[in-house]
């Protein structure tokens, strides 16, 4: 209010001024002559300082009329003016409002205005690093591959923007399925960023694919020192590592390199199975029944385990079935409540044809938890005691049609294998395979020979229990009998 007021006054005293400045002037009585290419002008005081306001305008204008034609011709020539700047601001206005309805139209779902829009703003603003980014992406939205490719591999061209580049393309070569060029780039932007945790994850996975398990072991212990993996685990992913290295090794007959190579997988995660059988047939090709030995009891003190017990045959192949029998209880006295001792106990006493002592060993486990193997135990122990055929038939019957019983199973799909791997052959994850039951609704194996792992290599073996079923009568002699 005050400032308006005094507004108000200082516009009157103006006013005021310049008429008392105006009266004095008309009231002088003189004037000015001109005389102008024989013309003559005569004006009064008033006159001549309008007049000269006049010229002062004149002449401004005339000195911006030369500037503006200055600048028209620089802007032509390719110079900066303020011409130039005018439009270059007004078309990054509209670049900037372009990207961003890129952007809008991108998460809305609108791939075709997102592309449209990104390639106006990429002509305005003429900065890749903002918009080949929001090009390759709505391209790919949009299903423009050849297009999404050339975004990314000119983003290539910069260095700021080579990592972006790099995974783009990465991830196309993924889903293109062409695993060989996505290891070669994951192995680039790996280099680009070593700490980038999804270029570690899929770096080690596509290393684990190609078999390449010194890389893996490289790229895992970058990843434990970014902080991406915690120590435990890092032990048993690299032992996970280095027990598939040693099995290429092995695959190379370069013995030596693998025996060190599965001692070290046991050494970094003594509960990993088959890095413990490992191990151990590494010490019995060196000699070292001690030591293996002492591998196969400490794993089957974690987890018993079928080939925990074949590597144990093997460390004396040249036994009898009862000092093969005598030697393995030191094994099974480990966990002898476990149902894979007592199964293992009761095939050596088969061997050494203690059948009584085999059923006793046995317990329930086949009741309890009938499976093929437990069960086509059970039908050797009774046709060992000589039991009638039509028992044993029934027993190997229901061992047919029994589940397998504990398999390497996925933790995550629930795929069973065959054997243990480090990458799951049905959903590619790494280090998931556990030795447990899998669900009721798998499919049985219906291979009986795998059940008896009776153990062999003795000098004068016992006959096996004959479990199969009598072959069938001629037609001829079916007629006979029942005339």
């Amino acid at each position: 209010m005050l400032w308006s007021l005094t507004k108000v006054v200082l516009f009157v005293v103006l006013v005021a001024g310049l008429a008392l400045a105006a009266g004095l002037l008309s009231e002088s009585g003189e004037t000015l002559r001109l005389i102008v290419a024989g013309w003559e002008f005569t004006i009064g005081p008033v006159q001549a300082v309008v007049l000269a306001l006049l010229v002062i305008l004149a002449v401004w204008l005339l000195l911006k009329a030369l500037g503006l034609l200055g600048a028209t011709f620089r802007f032509l020539n390719g110079d900066e003016t303020a011409l130039s700047r005018y439009f270059d601001r007004n078309r990054e206005r509209k670049g900037y409002r372009a990207l961003s309805e890129a952007m809008m139209a991108l998460a809305s779902g609108e791939p075709r205005l997102a592309l449209s829009r990104a390639q106006n703003a990429e002509r305005l603003l003429g900065k890749p690093e903002l918009t080949t980014l929001i090009v390759a992406q709505a391209a790919e939205a949009a299903g423009d591959r050849k297009r999404a490719t050339e975004a990314y591999k000119t983003l290539l061209s910069d260095e700021t923007t080579r990592f972006v580049g790099l995974r783009g393309l990465l991830q196309q070569k993924l889903a293109e399925g062409d695993r060989e060029v996505a290891l070669k780039l994951a192995e680039k932007a790996f280099q680009l960023r070593p700490k980038h945790a999804e270029t570690q994850d899929i770096l080690l996975q596509l290393q684990a694919d190609a078999g390449d398990w010194a890389g893996a072991r490289s790229t895992l212990g970058a990843k434990l020192k970014s902080g991406g993996l915690p120590k435990d685990v890092y032990r048993r992913r690299d032992a996970v590592l280095a027990l598939q290295q040693a099995r290429t090794v092995f695959d190379d007959a370069a013995s030596i390199e693998a025996r060190e190579a599965a001692i070290e997988a046991n050494r970094l995660s003594p509960d990993l199975i088959p890095a413990a059988a490992m191990a151990a047939r590494g010490y019995i090709a060196k000699g070292d029944r001690k030591n293996a030995t002492r591998v196969l009891k400490k794993a089957w003190e974690v987890l018993p385990h079928p080939d925990l017990a074949a590597a144990f045959a093997e460390i004396v192949p040249d036994e009898t079935p009862q000092e093969r029998l005598k030697r393995f209880r030191t094994l099974t006295a480990l966990r002898p409540d476990h149902d894979e001792t007592r199964m293992l106990l009761a095939e050596l006493l088969i061997a050494a044809e203690d059948f009584p002592a085999a059923r006793r060993a046995l317990e329930d486990v086949a009741t309890r938890a009938p499976t093929q193997r437990s069960l086509a135990i059970l039908a050797a122990i009774a046709r060992g005691e000589g039991a009638d055929d039509t028992i044993v038939r029934d027993l190997v019957a229901k061992a047919i049609a029994a589940p397998r019983g504990p398999q390497w199973v996925c933790d995550k799909c629930h795929a069973i294998h065959d054997g243990w791997t480090p990458v799951c052959d049905n959903c590619g994850s790494f280090d998931t395979l556990s030795w447990t039951t899998p669900p009721a609704n798998a499919a049985a194996s219906p291979a009986l020979a795998e059940l008896l792992p009776l153990i062999e290599s003795r000098p004068e073996p016992a006959p096996e229990a004959d479990l199969s079923l009598p072959d069938p009568l001629p037609p001829d002699e079916i007629a006979r009998r029942a005339n």
